[in-house]
């Protein structure tokens, strides 16, 4: 079973990987690119899942951490495939995303253990 510093990672990769690709293009390029759109909204359900699978003490630790609204994407990401507004998809990965990646770092930071 992964730890929790696995999972926080896992989270950290995802939102770097759409912080780097969304630093390349614009609001309307990535809205007129469905592949991407895809793309993001898959690292933002990856992030959702480890968030799942982190442990009830560590959410518990950090309860600034919006992790039920983090849950709450993912759901609906997986499961309304024709109901995904992607202007909402942006907006989360290029605002929400960055909180999000400066929360989890400081978490690993001050609750890492090798």
């Amino acid at each position: 079973m992964r730890r929790d510093d696995e999972r926080l990672n896992d989270i950290l990769d995802a939102l770097d990987w759409i912080a780097g690709v969304l630093s390349r293009v614009s609001e309307a390029e990535f809205l007129a690119n469905e592949m991407l759109c895809y793309a993001v909204a898959q690292k933002l359900t990856m992030v959702g899942e480890a968030v799942t699978r982190l442990s009830t003490e560590l959410k518990a630790q950090h309860p600034t951490v919006p992790w039920s609204d983090i849950v709450a994407l993912r759901n609906f990401l997986v499961h309304e495939y024709f109901g995904i507004h992607w202007p909402l998809v942006w907006d989360t990965a290029r605002n929400d995303a960055p909180v999000l990646r400066a929360q989890v770092a400081t978490i690993l930071g001050t609750s890492h253990r090798e």
